[in-house]
């Protein structure tokens, strides 16, 4: 695969993605949200050693989730997944063809509903040690 990078909005961080998403949902956790300041966000997840960040950032933590923002213009790139070897890179940051999301998470703290194909689990699917739990819209 091609390396893809993406930026934050002035251009002082680049963020080097060398290996293809392991994982890509739709994230409506309040911590998220607070986060964001949004309802939900698109995340992809990526191995650490595949993500590499070149520019000053500047790392902050709401709750639990360790996140890198841009020291210059503070737009969000992304956050290091507790405990793993995971790096969250905010799907919007990604060219539009490459933010394919799988599932939407956390619904449970959803502010609106989001009517489309994809399943809608209450927290965590099966495969992030969760439910199959889902909400219906």
């Amino acid at each position: 695969m091609d390396p893809i990078e993406v930026a934050c909005n002035c251009g002082a961080v680049i963020v080097r993605l060398t290996a293809l998403p392991v994982q890509q949902f739709y994230c409506h956790c309040d911590d998220c949200q607070r986060a964001a300041g949004s309802p939900y966000i698109g995340v992809a997840l990526f191995p650490a050693g595949a993500v590499q960040v070149h520019g000053d950032t500047d790392a902050w933590t709401l709750r639990a989730m360790p996140r890198r923002r841009c020291r210059a213009c503070g737009t969000q790139l992304l956050g290091e997944v507790p405990g793993g070897e995971i790096i969250g890179v905010r799907g919007e940051r990604l060219p539009v063809d490459a933010f394919k999301p799988q599932f939407h998470i956390h619904c449970r703290h959803a502010r609106l509903p989001v009517k489309d194909t994809l399943p809608h689990y209450a927290g965590l699917p099966p495969e992030f040690g969760g439910s199959d739990e889902r909400v219906a819209w």
